[in-house]
């Protein structure tokens, strides 16, 4: 094995796990080593809740992200809740729509190919998610969830090229696993400005994959039972110490699935956008208590 660690040595990737858990020098460019992100805001209205139940429960959110896609909002859903980032401060970040999940194929619903579940099948679907992008920049979003590398190497492009903002942020998600270091350095090369990692990284991996890139990650202390649901309160200090910057999230065990939401799922999607922020003061409260120094983003 000595050669193939001296390679990817030689790359500026971490030759083994880093079991001694190094802490992180690296911070978010305002000097934070950590932000607090709640997913699965779907809509205005759920965006709303948490903005109630932060300021109940005096909790800072720095992003909101949505799962059900772009396509499934209307220009004035994506307007006013651009709108509300722009007044509270918050980064919203809106999902790809498109996605193999929801096509005709059928390899997505057996068990060894959910692994695809995010990917775009063929050209026109990804001429589709990519108008998603399109749109979403027109009402003034900034922060897309990008599932599909194909479709991240050409958003990228198309960033470069000005024919999306430069300033429009790629956030890998946690549907793209992003294992390893090589990995992470692929998504940072490819223009990716954060990424998910896997849910059940243990802290050794996660500061392997934090040695090899600048970028942010994005960690999820408690998972969704559909990602397995790891629940990871007392890991917060270290995760904050070893993996700056970091958006620390917070969804919930035992919560129903709400992708694609709408009206009919209106009450479960309120309902849990208030108990997620509710999560992350309780994960707050065990970091203030453990790692006083954490330093969050202002």
């Amino acid at each position: 094995m000595a050669n193939t660690r001296r390679f990817l040595s030689s790359l500026g990737l971490p030759d083994r796990d880093l079991g001694e858990l190094p802490t992180s020098d690296k911070r978010f460019p305002d000097g934070g080593q950590y932000r607090v992100e709640i997913p699965s805001v779907e809509g205005p209205v759920a965006f709303h809740a948490v903005l109630e139940a932060a300021k109940e429960h005096e909790v800072r959110i720095h992003r909101i992200s949505q799962g059900s896609g772009i396509m499934l909002l209307t220009d004035h859903e994506i307007e006013d809740m651009v709108a509300l980032g722009r007044e509270h401060d918050i980064e919203v970040c809106l999902f790809v729509g498109p996605r193999a999940a929801w096509d005709v194929g059928i390899q997505v619903t057996a068990p060894s190919g959910r692994v695809a579940a995010g990917v775009l099948r063929g050209a026109d679907q990804l001429v589709y998610g990519i108008e998603d992008v399109v749109r979403g920049c027109e009402l003034g979003l900034r922060s897309v969830l990008v599932s599909d590398i194909g479709q991240l190497w050409v958003l990228g492009r198309m960033r470069e090229a000005g024919e999306l903002p430069e300033d429009l942020e790629f956030k890998a998600s946690v549907s793209f696993p992003t294992a390893n270091p090589a990995t992470a350095r692929l998504l940072e090369d490819l223009g990716v400005t954060t990424i998910n990692i896997p849910i059940d990284l243990t802290l050794a991996q996660t500061a392997a994959i934090r040695q090899a890139v600048n970028v942010p990650l994005d960690v999820y202390v408690e998972g969704a039972d559909d990602f397995g649901g790891a629940v990871r309160y007392y890991e917060i200090p270290e995760l904050v110490r070893v993996a700056a910057p970091v958006h620390l999230k917070f969804t919930m065990r035992n919560a129903p699935g709400i992708y694609p939401s709408g009206r009919h799922l209106s009450d479960v999607a309120v309902n849990t956008a208030r108990e997620r922020v509710r999560r992350a003061a309780i994960g707050l409260a065990m970091l203030e208590r453990y790692y006083q120094d954490a330093k969050a983003s202002p």
